[in-house]
């Protein structure tokens, strides 16, 4: 069967590649010919490309292989002609020195594949924690019709009778055997409970985070963040994808028809329901940037501040995401923030239709994993956006994962200079600290790591874990993996490599640290504070060395700080998909 073009309302973009008799339109088709493609496929036809990040370095990631089959499947039936392609895969289980140090690098090789390559529209196929952001950071910043599919989250793990999640039970099982009371044997019999299916983080960790911001903005199918990776209906799912970006191609549905300031409010409250990761806060702002729309800290707490935390899962709780897309998903929170008030219930979705349309008929099927509202993990949940002397820019807290009674706090700091010092001497008996004290860390910012590595969560001395204490107030400029837990004071700006308050903290100065009141305080004088600042200067001016060269340079001279979402400063913004000038 011959296709048609004229169902098309417009010349397709992939037609500046295809179209007509020129020598350059026949060197293009002629060489994608040589796959031994009819020659209908490049006549008229939408191209849609298949994102893939695929790789067997990315564990989370490992099964999009077959997912892309069945995008492939979905828009051939539409009638659009399938491409995938590769990008740079990071994986934060893998990669040195942090897979955050290289998100920007993903998603610059997403931007400029998708603007170069002869395409209409893409599927975005991605699992991990950098792999979702990077790829709506590059889609956005080119803002050709674009929908997601995630690779969806590992089955439940399983240890001598308890529920094991990835990345929570590693944190709780090292801190047991660092306080004598698991042994090394024990630790290393549960590794293999941990990871025992395809898929990301079974709890509410940052790439479940992430499918479901994609999910809430907009840009995923309803649905698409909760099912099991190994489930047939994630492959139902990439199966739909794939016709639906056909369609798309043919509205002319684009990334910044979508992610409107409304849809990154929608989010954000979305975080707060289900207990997202605090890396949410870095991601969006980075995904804010590229498609213009006007994010800040501000605005993650004056959307996220009244938002009870129904979600009972690890972390914060205590299932895991299997139950919860049993329970019914994504978009049952998402129906709740509508019945509460807390949803723009018309924001566009990759659907065509609205948000509130995908759920306002969905039912919880299980509520001990969604709660009701009177039974929230936390009546305030959300992210908290911490300021004061010690970060005058801002800092960020996970309340519905920290301690309760530590949300009002004053100790004396323990200051860690950096992460190598901190190893160093967190197991030595000397150190002088006990569980009033507040530890801090410094130097592991975006630029001072580099990276922002997830290390803000420091384990605790082993003669206080002990005692049985389990948490303690931690303050860095690092991140922490949004499988962590405790009252952990994160992405403290302007980070201690620059130059910011944190760079100065002395061992023995007193920290105040008031959640309700969104303070974070270094108890010194003003002048004081001044006079260490203008000491730093000196003492640093050429202690921070610049890498020689390569990617490690261009991270180093061009990322933004956190409290901005550490994009690069020459990314930010929506630079379109005009197609370039023909070389031949």
């Amino acid at each position: 069967m011959t296709f048609e073009p004229a169902k098309w309302p417009r010349k397709l973009r992939s037609q500046e590649w295809f179209g007509g008799t020129s020598k350059d339109a026949i060197y293009h088709r002629s060489w994608m010919k040589n796959q031994g493609l009819p020659a209908d496929l490049l006549d008229g036809r939408p191209v849609i490309g298949i994102c893939n990040t695929w790789s067997e370095l990315t564990p989370c990631n490992a099964h999009l292989r077959d997912l892309a089959e069945r995008v492939r499947f979905g828009i051939y039936e539409a009638g659009g002609f399938p491409v995938e392609f590769p990008v740079f895969s990071p994986s934060e289980s893998t990669l040195r020195p942090t897979a955050m140090m290289y998100r920007n690098l993903c998603a610059m090789d997403v931007e400029e594949a998708l603007r170069g390559k002869c395409i209409d529209g893409v599927v975005l196929l991605a699992g991990c924690d950098k792999t979702t952001p990077a790829l709506l950071m590059g889609a956005a910043s080119v803002d050709l019709p674009a929908i997601m599919v995630s690779g969806g989250p590992m089955l439940n793990g399983h240890f001598r009778g308890e529920r094991v999640g990835s990345g929570t039970h590693l944190w709780k099982f090292s801190e047991a055997v660092r306080a004598g009371e698991m042994t090394a044997e024990e630790f290393v019999e549960a590794e293999a409970s941990m990871s025992r299916s395809p898929g990301s983080c079974n709890t509410m960790g940052t790439a479940s985070t992430m499918a479901s911001m994609a999910e809430a903005l907009g840009m995923a199918m309803s649905g698409n963040a909760a099912i099991p990776a190994v489930d047939s209906r994630r492959r139902v799912m990439a199966h739909l994808t794939g016709r639906r970006i056909v369609d798309m191609v043919k509205d002319d549905l684009k990334p910044s028809d979508i992610m409107t300031k409304q849809a990154f409010e929608n989010a954000i409250r979305t975080n707060g329901a289900i207990g997202g990761s605090t890396n949410a806060v870095v991601h969006l702002l980075a995904v804010a940037g590229r498609v213009e729309v006007d994010l800040t800290l501000e605005d993650w707490d004056r959307c996220g501040k009244d938002v009870p935390t129904i979600v009972n899962l690890m972390p914060s709780g205590k299932y895991l995401m299997e139950e919860f897309f049993y329970a019914g998903g994504l978009p049952v929170v998402i129906k709740h923030l509508g019945d509460s008030g807390l949803l723009h219930k018309d924001a566009l979705t990759v659907s065509g239709g609205t948000i509130w349309d995908e759920v306002k008929d969905v039912k919880n099927w299980n509520d001990d994993v969604i709660l009701p509202v009177e039974k929230a993990l936390a009546q305030s949940g959300g992210i908290a956006v911490l300021r004061g002397n010690l970060a005058p820019l801002g800092a960020v807290l996970k309340p519905s994962a920290a301690t309760e009674s530590l949300m009002v706090h004053r100790g004396r700091a323990v200051v860690f200079e950096d992460i190598d010092d901190y190893k160093a001497r967190i197991d030595d008996e000397d150190l002088d600290i006990d569980e009033t004290c507040v530890m801090v860390l410094k130097n592991c910012g975006p630029r001072g790591y580099p990276g922002m590595a997830e290390v803000g969560n420091m384990g605790l001395p082993p003669k206080i874990l002990r005692k049985g204490i389990t948490d303690m107030v931690r303050i860095s400029d690092a991140r922490m993996s949004g499988t962590a837990f405790g009252t952990v004071v994160l992405h403290t700006s302007p980070e201690a490599a620059v130059g910011g308050p944190l760079a100065v903290v002395q061992s023995g100065d007193m920290i105040e640290l008031d959640v309700p009141n969104r303070k974070l305080h270094l108890d010194i004088s003003e002048a004081e504070l001044a006079a260490r600042l203008d000491a730093w200067q000196v003492e640093n001016s050429g202690a921070n060395p610049r890498p020689g060269g390569g990617y490690a340079q261009l991270y180093h001279d061009k990322v933004l700080g956190a409290d901005t979402g550490a994009d690069f400063d020459f990314l930010v913004g929506c630079r379109g998909n005009a197609v370039g000038k023909e070389a031949h």
